[in-house]
């Protein structure tokens, strides 16, 4: 109970070497002023802890209390990512044992970027939607065939079990627990407060197309650089498998194993990724801008357009633009 007779929940930011310090102190400050506007509320406040240094015995110890003295353990765990790559599964394992009885115990647990490797060598997640940075799709998914990875969503909430998308995602993943904790008016006020958008943002609006080329398949890498060189021009599915000199289902079938894609998905996150591209740096009109990456029906591009990135063309331009872009 706090001093106003409210039952107090507790986080816990379970610290590692080189774990993202920004999240680390920046949660634990969206968390005080969250607690904050509660108590303006007449409601309760939330006690934050940090915890590191694996002892003797397997346990981790408090290195940081904002409310020293009083007992009680985490009622969710957060896990950071890290700003210099991901953690290798002999580290992960100590952690993830710490973490599995934790939440054997009744504990939530959430991660942010990276930290959705730690969170995965539970095996909580196997079976289950999370997400991490965008930028280590392949490897998560390389690491942990059997978790349901979606690197489109900014967060995920599985009811015992959150992730959060790359880096300041956490500031997302803050939110989404203040309004869990606290209640919507807190969590609005708390956005408001540190001018973040509580709504409305996915990763995917941010995630740049990384096309695989380190698979050791010759011929489709290079037709990959043939289509890099022709900027979003691509030929037909026949040109490409005449450029790899296969016939064209092996070809096909040969392009999927190695990139992940179809001839033609991989085409369109080309084309979509120039137009990014125009979007952000000319003043062309989308129609101009269609036309130049390919498609004669501007309709269709503009659904293209918002299936693989989540917003329209014009949403695009207006959050993303350059300012002072130069017509081209």
């Amino acid at each position: 109970m706090d001093e106003m007779g409210h039952p107090r929940a507790e986080v816990g930011i379970l610290l590692y070497p080189g774990c993202q310090q920004a999240m680390v102190h920046g949660m634990t400050d969206l968390i005080d002023i969250a607690s904050q506007f509660s108590r303006q509320h007449g409601g309760p406040a939330l006690r934050v802890s940090h915890w590191h240094g694996q002892q003797a015995d397997g346990r981790f110890a408090r290195s940081h209390d904002t409310h020293d003295g009083l007992p009680g353990a985490p009622d969710i765990w957060l896990v950071p990512g890290r700003l210099s790559g991901i953690p290798e599964a002999e580290e992960a394992a100590p952690y993830a044992r710490w973490l599995l009885d934790r939440h054997a115990q009744g504990a939530t647990l959430a991660s942010n970027c990276g930290g959705a490797f730690l969170l995965a060598a539970t095996g909580l997640l196997d079976g289950r939607p999370a997400t991490t940075h965008w930028s280590f799709a392949d490897q998560f998914r390389a690491r942990f065939p059997d978790v349901k990875l979606d690197c489109d969503r900014i967060v995920i909430d599985d009811g015992d079990i959150l992730t959060a998308g790359g880096l300041m995602a956490w500031t997302d993943l803050g939110l989404r627990l203040v309004d869990r904790l606290l209640g919507p008016t807190v969590m609005l006020d708390t956005g408001k407060f540190l001018l973040v958008d509580p709504a409305g943002r996915e990763q995917k609006h941010y995630a740049r197309f990384a096309p695989r080329m380190t698979h050791g398949d010759e011929p489709i890498l290079r037709v990959q650089h043939w289509l890099a060189a022709r900027e979003a021009n691509a030929g037909s599915v026949g040109q490409m498998a005449a450029q790899a000199g296969l016939e064209e289902r092996t070809f096909q079938r040969r392009f999927k194993g190695a990139t992940g894609m179809t001839p033609i998905e991989y085409v369109q996150h080309l084309r979509v990724a120039k137009a990014r591209e125009h979007l952000e740096f000319t003043k062309r009109t989308v129609d101009q801008i269609a036309w130049s990456v390919g498609y004669e029906d501007a309709a269709a591009f503009r659904k293209l357009f918002h299936r693989l990135i989540g917003l329209s063309p014009g949403d695009y331009r207006t959050r993303f633009a350059v300012p002072r872009a130069n017509a081209a």
